[in-house]
């Protein structure tokens, strides 16, 4: 059994953890996946000999927190010296899932109030959102 495997069962047996560890495991994932969503668009790896002198090289990074099912995490997303890249990742300026959207949706739809759904979403993701904004996202829908 790999360690992989084994902190996921460990996680699974409590819910904090659990959450705890799919945030890290998406934080690295989503991390993992721009990064090589610039090295394909650059055409080299990082420190590579062939990007000397190319014209275009990376440029450090940048901070994005996105909330998930599973609690807001920090992406970190690359960029390069021309400010060519745009990652195709992330939805643009998005700081929320469409998981938390559709589970608004889906309450309200139920007949449960703003208000509620607001609550619930608190306790149930670590989100705030409030009465208004699940009412425009409501409205968005209907």
């Amino acid at each position: 059994m790999t360690d992989f495997n084994k902190e996921c069962l460990n996680a699974l047996l409590n819910k904090e953890k659990f959450d705890e560890f799919m945030r890290t495991q998406l934080e690295e994932g989503l991390d993992q996946l721009l990064e090589s969503e610039l090295t394909a668009f650059l055409g080299y790896d990082p420190y590579a000999r062939e990007g000397w002198n190319s014209g275009n090289s990376r440029n450090g990074s940048y901070f994005r927190q996105v909330k998930t099912q599973f609690g807001p995490i920090k992406v970190q997303v690359p960029r390069d010296r021309k400010g060519e890249f745009h990652q195709h990742t992330l939805p643009a300026y998005g700081q929320h899932t469409d998981t938390l959207e559709s589970t608004v949706i889906q309450l309200y739809s139920h007949g449960v109030t703003t208000r509620e759904i607001s609550d619930l979403i608190e306790k149930m993701y670590g989100s705030y959102y409030s009465a208004g904004t699940v009412s425009n996202i409501t409205n968005q829908v209907a």
